[in-house]
């Protein structure tokens, strides 16, 4: 995996600038945390080298003064929102979350329920949330927001919303995912907090977009395909521009919440301490670069999956048009064929040549490796051994599970499982390669191969089952699949 970004630099510069934001302030300071607070996989995947966890390491230094506010939008547990990355629903994260942060010794006193319009699914899951004893409060929808910022600075607006009390000089307000009303709480605890005679700041920790980097820069534009449900769109910062004459890039809804941010500062200080959306957040990214080229890859890597993702959403019923349309877009801006991924190319030679379910993956010294289905394997299974074979040098020829083996496994899948699909998935091929590693050289050469694949592109002309994404996603490969549904059109 080559890495195209300085983490320990990031983890130095960054923490320095939080504590120079910090000692600004006097009573409390809020601070809004963009993106995950740990497990950050999409910053991992378009910054080769950032740790998931980086963000984290740095809260730990501060855990003394530190208390954490998680926040759920009442929308996403009306949907059963879930986290891609991990599987789980938004509002099993919040558990999770708050779970990670008790175990490693942060105060997390309360979540709060944004969006707020009376669903049945927020009250019950309020109830459940109170019932383990965390303080939950409720934050309510209000008509056109960001814009309507008379009504937003009242009693009627967050004054109607419930206070949430806090303990400690820095509370960092944190969720699940984007989209989850993160600013909004720290601009009504601004409120709250001034209706009680309290100083408060507030600053955003801020990953992408990159403000320092180009408004075109691909890992700028895979922040928008990240975000292609919510529709963000990077901008020019124009405050920034005004103020200072300097281009900065920000996004639509830092953009727009600024004239809110702005009145609330003047009815607080008299004055607003920023200039700008760019000014309220605290982002090193674009200074820890070390290979711009290698960023950019997997950058454009992750745009393509991005695509591929939502043409999968789509045939699920998942997503509508309007998503996988503003991916198309995406990718056109960006320059983008799903042919720019060398994988895509060689799952598909491969099929048409078998007139099999194929997969690709390129290895780390630029070797593509293809596998297809067969009686005994799926073309990931396949795929995966053909891969480790090539890794540990042994010849294609060489089976490396036995077919006594795998048989016995078949027919308890079929027979006594009552399964439809004697192949084998990727778990149990692992499972067999290490019971057979016991006996065989070759196949404990095999499994030592396994971390080497880290970093890794596959793409699979067949949708993978959820156990053949998860085994992937685990061993840190960047995986595409066409959609379900084959016939829809593909860029």
């Amino acid at each position: 995996m080559k890495y195209g970004f300085d983490n320990e630099k990031y983890l130095k510069i960054q923490s320095e600038h939080i504590r120079e934001r910090i000692a600004k302030f006097g009573d409390k300071l809020y601070m809004e945390f963009g993106g995950k607070l740990f497990d950050d996989y999409h910053a991992s995947r378009v910054l080769p080298g950032f740790q998931p966890d980086s963000k984290f390491h740095m809260l730990e230094t501060l855990s003394d003064c530190c208390e954490i506010v998680i926040v759920i939008s009442a929308v996403d547990i009306e949907k059963n929102k879930v986290r891609s990355d991990l599987g789980i629903s938004y509002d099993m994260d919040v558990l999770r979350l708050r779970g990670e942060f008790v175990k490693r010794g942060f105060l997390v006193n309360s979540v709060v329920i944004t969006h707020n319009n009376g669903q049945s699914s927020a009250d019950a899951y309020r109830r459940k949330l109170e019932g383990m004893g965390i303080k939950t409060y409720y934050h309510y929808t209000i008509e056109d927001y960001p814009h309507n910022v008379s009504l937003i600075d009242s009693d009627e607006g967050f004054g109607r919303n419930d206070y949430v009390e806090t303990t400690r000089p820095l509370v960092v307000i944190t969720a699940p995912g984007p989209g989850s009303g993160k600013m909004a709480v720290c601009l009504s605890q601004h409120y709250q907090e001034n209706k009680r005679g309290v100083k408060a700041g507030y600053a955003k920790f801020e990953t992408f977009p990159v403000w320092n980097l180009p408004l075109k820069h691909p890992v700028n534009i895979a922040y928008e395909a990240a975000t292609a449900d919510l529709k963000d769109v990077n901008m020019i910062d124009p405050f920034h521009l005004d103020a200072y004459g300097e281009t900065a890039i920000s996004y639509n809804r830092d953009i727009e919440i600024f004239p809110v941010l702005n009145a609330i500062f003047e009815g607080i200080y008299g004055e607003n301490p920023y200039k700008s959306p760019t000014d309220m957040g605290v982002n090193m990214v674009g200074y820890c670069l070390s290979d711009d080229e290698v960023c950019r890859d997997a950058s454009n890597n992750e745009i393509i999956r991005r695509y591929y993702t939502s043409l999968n959403r789509l045939a699920d019923g998942d997503c509508n048009e309007s998503e996988v349309n503003t991916m198309a877009l995406i990718m056109k801006r960006a320059g983008l064929t799903t042919d720019y991924r060398k994988t895509t190319v060689a799952a598909h030679e491969r099929r048409d040549q078998s007139g099999s379910d194929a997969a690709a993956l390129e290895l780390p010294d630029g070797t593509i490796i293809t596998g297809e289905s067969s009686p005994l394997l799926g073309p990931s299974a396949a795929l995966l051994l053909n891969s480790l074979k090539q890794l540990a040098g042994i010849p294609h020829s060489v089976k490396l599970i036995p077919q006594k083996m795998i048989n016995p496994i078949q027919k308890t899948k079929v027979d006594y499982l009552h399964g439809h699909n004697p192949r084998l998935h990727t778990d149990e091929v692992l499972v067999a390669l290490s019971v057979a590693s016991t006996m065989d050289e070759n196949c404990e050469r095999a499994l030592a191969m396994l971390p080497q694949l880290k970093g890794c592109q596959m793409h699979s002309t067949v949708k993978l089952s959820d156990v053949d994404s998860k085994i992937f996603k685990k061993l840190g490969v960047g995986l595409t699949c066409d959609p379900a549904d084959s016939s829809k059109e593909q860029i």
